[in-house]
């Protein structure tokens, strides 16, 4: 009896404490415009464990990378409606969420300050997105063309980055897909979308960018934009570096 329970102290003993984080943005302070663009010049924020990057342009009032928001507008489209998640909320009906905007060409990259390994980001298509591919605007065409048998798509690609600041994986994540034989199946994504990367192992940091079968010349006419929100995970212990 004695031999079995020095042996279940030991392993008890050996068992690694898991610690996780939670990324949900609710801790975001918002001025009454009700988002965050990077305008206070800070460059970017920081929620949990991760770093976000943002660059404001004060001559142009344009801004790239991460803002936050708590917008809810799902009806407006153009322009002015950047800020809004087409889903009317965070994910799991929260209050705040992070916006995305990929300026073409330029990936922005999410930087954990302890290398994590990620089993939850929600992701949903914003609004201004969802109503371009889905009605079209000046710059961007109705995905499927006048007919819905195009062979449109709209994706999110995540790049993990190691310790040492290689790229080491990658995932897709389609928030629009119109390349199914059967026209029924198309889709453009109006809910938020759970993704597990923790196939991936520990990260140290996550690089974001936009594709859309809409490109042209000056790159993508599909606005760049998508939502973010409840980044979960483990983190690396010091055991384990």
């Amino acid at each position: 009896m004695l031999a079995a329970s020095a042996a279940m102290l030991a392993m008890v003993s050996c068992e690694k404490k898991e610690t996780r984080d939670v990324i949900d943005f609710e801790e975001i302070v918002l001025d009454v415009t009700g988002y965050w663009n990077g305008s206070d010049g800070s460059g970017g924020f920081t929620s949990g464990n991760a770093a976000f990057v943002n660059s404001y342009n004060p001559e142009w009032l344009s801004w790239s990378g991460f803002a936050c928001s708590n917008h809810t507008d799902v009806t407006t489209p153009g322009f002015e409606n950047m800020y809004s998640s087409i889903a009317g909320s965070g994910a799991d009906g929260s209050e705040k969420y992070a916006v995305y905007n990929y300026f073409s060409g330029s990936p922005d990259t999410l930087w954990f300050s302890i290398p994590e390994k990620v089993t939850r980001i929600s992701v949903s298509n914003s609004t201004y997105a969802y109503l371009a591919m889905l009605n079209g605007n000046q710059f961007a065409r109705k995905f499927g063309g006048e007919t819905g048998s195009d062979p449109d798509w709209f994706k999110l690609i995540l790049t993990a980055i190691n310790e040492s600041g290689e790229p080491f994986a990658s995932a897709e994540i389609f928030l629009a897909d119109f390349r199914f034989d059967n026209n029924s199946l198309d889709y453009i994504s109006n809910v938020w979308t759970d993704i597990d990367l923790s196939q991936l192992g520990y990260v140290k940091g996550l690089v974001f960018e936009i594709a859309s079968s809409d490109t042209g010349q000056w790159g993508i006419n599909t606005p760049a934009y998508l939502c973010i929100d409840n980044i979960e995970g483990v983190l690396l212990t010091p055991d384990e570096m």
